[in-house]
């Protein structure tokens, strides 16, 4: 297997305290609060807070907004909450 850009690798991250295996090098806010919740909450108040930690060397930690991409790397941890902004 090559390490050349653009091959895809497995990467195992921690969503929520559960393991997940992704084979994308990026991912959006959507996709993590897919992983992070079976049926995720919906309403129109509702909003989702993600941090992240064992990030990429340049931002190993963070907050990521909705809409936003974030460079994953394996063994790196996400935390996805739910808010109710009534």
């Amino acid at each position: 297997m090559s390490d050349e850009p653009g091959d895809k690798k497995d990467v195992m991250i921690i969503v929520n305290g559960r393991e997940n295996t992704v084979s994308k090098a990026d991912l959006t806010s959507d996709q993590l609060v897919k992983l992070a919740f079976d049926d995720p909450p919906t309403g129109e108040f509702i909003c989702f807070t993600i941090t992240y930690r064992k990030g990429q060397g340049n931002k190993p930690e963070g907050t990521l907004a909705e809409g936003e991409i974030v460079k994953v790397k394996d063994g790196m941890i996400f935390n996805v909450t739910a808010t109710d902004k009534s």
